[in-house]
């Protein structure tokens, strides 16, 4: 029988809406530690919840879960600061490419013309085609 506050890793994966193979891929990172019980059953307490919660939040944010593993197992988060110095920059640089997907969408919703005959749209596919002999970018 388990105790108050205690839950299984089903109880635990459920209550995200998550596959238990997740939490155990998790565990195998390092990311969360259950206290094991007699037979070796995974059981997890109120701390599994935070910490289950913040490996989300870090995830929403675009952080791997090596990262996630370094940040979270610091005694002190600011202890990477470069690490998510790094990050914000990944992240500002992805916002502008959906800002100008966006933007580009709008526009075309918005042209009377078809796209490859609208002058805007024109301009940003002539942005888009590499001058000959240069490298390809990945």
């Amino acid at each position: 029988m388990k105790s108050s506050g205690e839950l299984t890793i089903g109880e635990l994966a459920e209550r995200f809406g998550l596959a238990t193979h997740v939490l155990r891929h998790w565990e195998s990172m390092g990311l969360i530690e259950p206290a094991r019980r007699a037979g070796g059953q995974r059981r997890y307490g109120q701390d599994a919840l935070v910490r289950v919660a913040l490996i989300l939040m870090g995830k929403e944010a675009g952080l791997g879960l090596r990262e996630l593993s370094a940040v979270l197992s610091a005694p002190d988060p600011m202890d990477h600061r470069d690490l998510l110095r790094r990050h914000v920059v990944e992240l500002e640089q992805r916002m502008a490419r959906v800002r100008a997907a966006k933007d580009l969408i709008e526009h075309a919703l918005a042209c009377p013309h078809r796209f490859a005959d609208c002058a805007h749209a024109r301009e940003q596919i002539a942005a888009r085609i590499p001058p000959a002999g240069a490298p390809a970018r990945a």
